[in-house]
């Protein structure tokens, strides 16, 4: 059997090591099950130098080293990839994931070391690569969801891979070949509440796949039935995701009994004591099922002696509390409060959301499917439950200027929270990135990779999709709004009208994605470049 070495790359190197892999915990899962020699070497959770790395590359004669992680995780997937090919050339490099599936072609231009892209879903896909590296056949055109070079070094993009309809066989992940103790457990606590950050032994569930909203500012990279192939002006086939008025979607979720079987796993094998669900929506989900599936869950995980203590008893949370809390991913519009209150008694401790912005405007051009009523009444209807809500928000959408600023201080003072958005990011695969490819080109003198590279996870600024500031005006702008300096915000916007002869009430930008005049693209993409 195959000898396959998984390498988790870094990622988020501005902070610890907080989550084992899920995809790649999976795979190592659905290997062994398979009959492969497995090993893991966690990069990210270890960070050690070259040295060390190459170390762990030269202990045994690995036919396959496979890799995999989100774009933002390029910088590391590269210095590994050049680096493994240079220490183990005999070794099939396989990569994966959102970084691949997001851009096949231009990634195995960037990283010629690979021997073969898995495109979208690996579950079936990586057993068939294995297979192959086995038996030592290079049929590689006979295995869906892959790219690869032929004999002539001509990239060759197999048939789609048809995604796994029943989750519930997939196998539990390899959490074993990760350093829980060393690591992750250390890294447990989460800020977003309070059983988050007395938690000290921590770990993630995934229980769905998919999304039925079309964010424009999200990316679903195939796992959620977004993902198509076409044919380009060359007649090459390309993978094609969300486009202006094109959505495909597939939702699918694991069984209650199988995700409550396996958090009680967790328990009695690691003794966990909070849980945190990876899902992009358990709302969606929820609705998807016609509202059974999370009162399922958390009728389950009540009955099988999961339910937190504080929750049974009503009590204050302190450290003498046993079960299981846990925290997720919801929506303005979705949620509703006997839902809420029903995941509060099983004790989930806070709900992430993603209220992007309160401005009317701004919520009607990203698909979210949710208002900035709805926001303010999801925030209250989750604090009634007893659950904290976290909210996110993003400041650089296309549209926004100072009205939806203004929109949005006067909210988060009506709230009583203090927020610092995120920047619009057009990740690979999002339709921010499809829209504004040739855009965010400009900014980076036309080159791809360039961009890739500068990609983080949104905290900073990369390249600039907003028709109304540019790069230095949106890190001005968003400082003045975390500290609520209305009075500076409003003396800037006489300046900026009057640097663009526009009156006091005239509209800030004409919005049209298909017709950026020359004047703006001037101001608003040369500008950063030169900053």
């Amino acid at each position: 059997m195959a000898k396959i070495l998984f390498i988790n790359p870094v990622v988020r190197e501005e902070d610890n090591p907080r989550h084992v892999p899920y995809g790649i915990a999976l795979l190592a899962s659905i290997a062994m099950d398979e009959g492969h020699q497995v090993q893991v070497f966690d990069q990210n959770a270890w960070r050690v130098d070259s040295e060390t790395l190459d170390k762990v590359l030269k202990a045994d004669n690995w036919d396959v080293i496979g890799l995999g992680g989100i774009t933002t995780a390029y910088n590391s997937i590269k210095s590994i990839v050049k680096q493994a090919h240079v220490t183990r050339p005999d070794s099939a490099i396989v990569l994966g994931g959102g970084v691949l599936t997001s851009l096949p072609r231009e990634m195995m231009e960037f990283l010629p070391e690979v021997k073969i892209g898995v495109v979208g879903e690996a579950f079936r896909t990586l057993p068939e690569i294995l297979k192959m590296v086995d038996t030592g056949e290079k049929n590689w055109s006979t295995v869906d969801g892959i790219i690869f070079r032929d004999g002539d070094k001509n990239l060759v993009l197999t048939r789609q891979r048809d995604l796994l309809d029943n989750l519930d066989l997939l196998p539990y992940p390899a959490w074993e070949l990760f350093p829980l103790e060393e690591i992750y457990f250390k890294n447990s606590q989460l800020i977003f509440s309070e059983e988050g950050m007395t938690t000290k032994r921590r770990l993630d569930i995934n229980a769905s796949f998919g999304c039925s909203l079309i964010c424009r500012y999200c990316y679903h990279l195939g796992l959620a039935g977004d993902m198509s192939y076409s044919f380009d002006k060359n007649g090459k086939e390309k993978v094609v995701f969300d486009e202006p008025g094109s959505y495909t979607r597939t939702n699918r979720f694991h069984s209650p009994e199988y995700i409550v079987k396996m958090a009680k796993f967790l328990q009695e094998k690691y003794n966990v004591d909070f849980i945190s669900f990876l899902d992009e929506n358990l709302m969606t989900m929820d609705q998807y099922s016609g509202r059974t599936w999370i009162k399922e869950i958390c009728r389950l995980w009540v009955e099988n002696g999961l339910q937190p203590t504080c929750t049974r008893d009503k009590i204050p949370h302190d450290e003498t509390c046993s079960g299981v809390h846990w925290a997720g991913t919801s929506h303005a519009t979705l949620c509703n409060q006997e839902v809420l209150k029903t995941m509060r008694n099983a004790g989930c401790s806070h709900l992430i959301y993603g209220y992007e912005s309160f401005s009317p405007e701004v919520m009607k051009s990203i698909g979210k499917g949710a208002t900035p009523e709805t926001n303010i009444r999801s925030f209250f209807w989750t604090l009634k439950a007893g659950i904290r809500p976290i909210p996110n928000q993003i400041f650089g959408i296309p549209n926004e200027g100072f009205k939806a600023i203004y929109d949005n201080i006067e909210a988060w003072e009506r709230l009583g929270i203090m927020v610092k958005p995120h920047f619009a990011t057009p990740y690979p695969g999002s339709e921010w990135f499809t829209v504004y490819r040739n855009w965010i080109l400009e900014q980076y003198d036309g080159s791809l990779e360039n961009f890739i590279m500068d990609l983080g996870d949104c905290t900073s600024i990369s390249a600039v999709i907003s028709h109304n500031f540019n790069a230095v005006e949106l890190l001005g702008l968003r400082e003045l709004m975390v500290n609520r300096d209305i009075k500076r915000i409003k003396g800037y916007e006489k300046i900026w009208r009057r640097a663009r002869g526009l009156s006091k009430d005239e509209p800030l930008t004409v919005y049209d994605e298909g017709n950026i005049s020359k004047k703006y693209k001037d101001f608003f993409v040369k500008t950063p470049n030169m900053l």
